[in-house]
């Protein structure tokens, strides 16, 4: 007959998804979910190659035109960050159930917004400002 102590352990224990000899039922489930040293050779490589590819870009002057530069540089960054998510955090629709993948669109997507609108208001406020110059300033301050 067991104590109630030992039935209490095993009740916390399989609360927290634990086996009895301490491994997390989680990881005994999932390991395919972390990396081979393949996947992380892969994307080692395309993250030097992605950072590689707009410092030559920049350094070489490769591109007469600076806003395409910016653009393919930005562009390439963004190609970095889903590299980076895919093949070192691991985090794609299936993981969690999809709840760490709804997570990353939510904050993406609040980033987008907060950026775009900051950008709107600071062209805007820029735009429709008055201009004044270094002498209207000397006159106009007490």
């Amino acid at each position: 007959m067991s104590s109630p102590a030992a039935h209490a352990d095993a009740q916390i224990q399989h609360a927290h998804g634990q086996h009895a000899h301490g491994q997390d039922a989680h990881d005994a489930h999932n390991e395919g979910g972390h990396g081979s040293f393949k996947s992380y050779m892969t994307g080692f490589v395309l993250s030097v190659i992605l950072t590689v590819i707009p410092f030559w870009l920049v350094m070489g002057n490769v591109l007469d035109n600076s806003l395409v530069t910016t653009l393919v540089v930005l562009a390439l960054g963004g190609v970095q960050m889903v590299v980076h998510v895919v093949y070192f955090l691991h985090m794609n629709t299936k993981s969690e159930g999809g709840w760490t993948f709804m997570a990353l669109i939510f904050t993406v997507t609040l980033v987008v917004i907060m950026l775009s609108g900051t950008v709107w208001v600071m062209h805007h406020l820029n735009k429709n400002m008055m201009p004044m110059s270094a002498g209207d300033v000397l006159h106009k301050m007490p």
